[in-house]
Parts: C-alpha cells; sequence; structure tokens
C-alpha cells in the first residue's frame, strides 16, 4: 500500500488553471494504476481521471476532456493533475487515489485515499 498526500488546490477564477499533485510514499508506487477523484458539497464521488502504472493509457471523465491532464512521474512518485479553463462546476474537494489496476480505478476500488485539496472555482 502507498499513502499519498495531495496539494495544489486553491482558489481561482472561471478560466484559469491550477495544477494539483499526489506525492505517495513507498516503493510500489511504478506499480500502481492513479486516479483522480472529486466530491462537492452534498454531491456524490466522481471519477475525474486515470492514468495506468506505465503512463500509456488515461481515461477522463466526459466533461474534463480536453481541458484536464493526468500525467505522473515514477522517479518522483508523484502524479499531478493539470487543469486549464476551469468552470464553477469544476469547484470540490480532489482526492487522489490508487489500485493495482485502472480498471479497478475506474470501478471505483481503491487500495489508497488521500485526504484531498480544496479546488474553489469562483465565476
Amino acid at each position: 500500500q502507498v499513502q499519498l498526500v495531495e496539494s495544489g488546490g486553491g482558489l481561482v477564477q472561471t478560466g484559469g488553471s491550477l495544477r494539483l499533485s499526489c506525492a505517495a510514499s513507498g516503493r510500489t508506487f511504478s506499480s500502481y494504476a492513479m486516479g483522480w477523484f472529486r466530491q462537492a458539497p452534498g454531491k456524490e464521488r466522481e471519477f475525474v481521471a486515470g492514468i495506468s502504472w506505465s503512463g500509456g493509457n488515461s481515461y477522463y471523465k466526459d466533461s474534463v476532456k480536453g481541458r484536464f491532464t493526468i500525467s505522473r512521474d515514477n522517479g518522483k512518485n508523484t502524479v499531478y493533475l493539470q487543469m486549464n479553463s476551469l468552470k464553477p462546476e469544476d469547484t470540490a474537494v480532489y482526492h487522489c487515489a490508487a489500485h493495482t489496476t485502472l480498471s479497478d480505478l475506474l470501478k471505483g476500488n481503491f487500495a489508497s485515499w488521500g485526504q484531498g485539496t480544496q479546488v474553489t472555482v469562483s465565476s
């Protein structure tokens, strides 16, 4: 299992950008698929983006395609979420998650879960 710590959230205006980071502890980071999820107040948690252990495959929620990019640096044990053209509806707590397979993440199964970082987009 890996321990996950997110950072990079904040307050930004509509159309702005943020880059979230998720630092993982443990020597097995490169064997995990990683994902970003978000939860807004009063709403269910939703998948945002996921990336395979090698970085060769990635998936996105339809509403963020073309605006968000997930990437990873296995040498730094870190996964990133670059968010551009932010909208008020992107406001949520963003969590990173890990599992051995990307398909498990897409099903909402997690081996590890971070505490989250708040993203607020003002209109």
